[in-house]
């Protein structure tokens, strides 16, 4: 059984078991999120919402935070004696699904 849930303005597919890295989330470490945007469940039949299922959710477990890889940002203007260097580092949030229910 899989499902597609929708997060942070994302789109993942989930199994129970996996782990998913999204967007930050406002939980603390070891607390249960449940995710309620689900697009699409499929099992022995697949149920697809229009936009969401009706009462399917996802249960998952906040493993940790943390930050991404640094990109770096480069502008520049030519003759113009512009340049801005610029770091980013995106925070996220690694949960562990745990069950799906449809």
């Amino acid at each position: 059984m899989y499902a597609i849930v929708e997060t942070g303005g994302k789109q993942y597919k989930v199994n129970e078991g996996s782990i998913i890295t999204v967007e930050k989330l406002p939980a603390e470490v070891g607390e249960e999120v449940v995710l309620d945007r689900v697009l699409m469940v499929c099992g022995e039949e697949c149920q697809v919402g229009s936009p969401v299922v009706e009462g399917a959710k996802v249960k998952a477990k906040v493993l940790q935070h943390g930050k991404g890889k640094k990109i770096l940002v480069f502008k520049y203007k030519p003759k113009k004696n512009y340049r801005k260097r610029q770091g980013h580092r995106q925070p996220f949030t690694r949960l562990l699904i745990e069950s799906i229910e449809a």
